[in-house]
This record gives structure tokens, sequence and C-alpha cells, in this order.
């Protein structure tokens, strides 16, 4: 694993991303996140569908609450899509928000266990110990088509990337 700069800043200020960085072209690697219901999810388990994980901070800021938000629409649009809505909240926060906002068309998974998706795919802060904002599309086939870091955390990902992209592939 590698430290990285130079690729977000948190408020402004840079930090270090820390992790395998996944790239365009790649074999999504395998990772194991925890749903709502306290059980282990295998991204492998998403096996031959499109899939985009949906990667934040934090489920109790603005950002990332309109960031799920978003998502969820997309997934509600494309019904053979499965959206990976990743931070390292507790499932008991993702559950929480999830019901109070009537978000059903995203599966949320914490990657507070192992940081296992944070790792395998580069988007760990070193210095928050939080998950970078970022997108992260793969094909049928299993292969990266997207990565997005965004370069602000505090702003939201490029939505339009990510449908150009799922329109291409699907």
């Amino acid at each position: 694993m590698t430290d990285r700069t130079g690729i977000v800043t948190f408020a402004g200020k840079p930090v270090t991303l820390t992790g395998n960085e996944i790239k365009v072209g790649d074999k999504a690697p395998d990772f194991t996140g925890t749903n709502q219901s306290l059980e282990p999810v295998k991204f492998s388990s998403f096996a031959g569908k499109t899939v985009v994980i949906a990667v934040y901070p934090s489920i109790d800021t603005g950002v990332c609450q309109k960031q799920n938000y978003q998502f969820n629409k997309i997934a509600s649009e494309m019904n053979d899509l499965v959206v990976l809505s990743v931070s390292l909240d507790l499932p008991f926060a993702h559950k929480r928000y999830c019901a109070a906002e009537g978000l059903n068309n995203i599966i949320t998974l914490s990657d507070y266990k192992d940081r296992e998706f944070g790792n395998q795919y580069g988007y760990l802060i070193k210095e928050l110990a939080l998950l970078a904002r970022g997108t992260v599309v793969i094909d049928k086939k299993g292969i990266v088509q997207l990565v997005e870091f965004v370069p602000e955390i505090t702003t939201e990902p490029n939505y339009d990337a990510t449908l150009k992209v799922l329109k291409k592939i699907r």
C-alpha cells in the first residue's frame, strides 16, 4: 500500500490518501462491508451486475446526504443497477438515515471493521481515518470504468460523468 498526496483536499487542506490506487481498466478488487443488519456483504456477490460505488466521509453531513439522495435517485431510474454507498459510518447510522429519508434503492455498506474497501481502492484518508469522497463505476465483467476522487471532499461528486459512463456501458 502506498500513500498519495496532492489528489484531494478537505476544507482546503491537503490530505493523504492511503491504500492501493484503483484505476480505470483494473479488475475491481473484492472487499467486504457491513450492511444495516450487521451482516458481511462481499462485493463479489454482485458479480455480473453493473455497480456504482458511491464513497463518502460521513452520512451526518449535508453533502454526504445529498450524494446518497442523488445516487438513490439514479438507482431508482436504472432498475438493473446496483449502487453500493460506502463510508466508515456505523451500520446503525446508515439504517437511521435511510429509514428517515426513504432511501431504499441503494445498499449502504460500512467499512468500519477492517477498512478493507478504503485500503483496496485507495480512498482512506490517513489524517482523518475517514473515506474520501468519490465514485467508482464497475461494468458487468467486473472491470473499473470510472474512478473519481472528488478534488475537494466538501463538494459533491460529478454525477454527470457517472451517468455518461453508465449510459456507455449499459
